[in-house]
């Protein structure tokens, strides 16, 4: 039987190594000789990555803040 962990280290080597295996595939819109894009469009790919790496690993983080007045 799988335990709680060994499914976690499972689904998330596999995702993880999907999701390194994406951005390698996403850096091959990066030759010029091939497409063409601007300065600007790199930064909107990048900001939504990373707004969406801090929401992920936001998931991860045992600490929650509570609204007060």
């Amino acid at each position: 039987m799988e335990t709680r962990k060994d499914r976690f280290n499972r689904l998330a080597s596999k995702r993880t190594n999907d999701l390194i295996n994406k951005i390698r595939i996403l850096g091959n819109c990066s030759n010029k000789s091939s497409y063409e894009y601007t300065e600007e469009d790199v930064n909107k790919i990048f900001r939504a990555i990373e707004k969406e790496l801090k929401l992920t690993k936001s998931k991860f983080s045992s600490t929650r803040t509570k609204f007060t007045l």
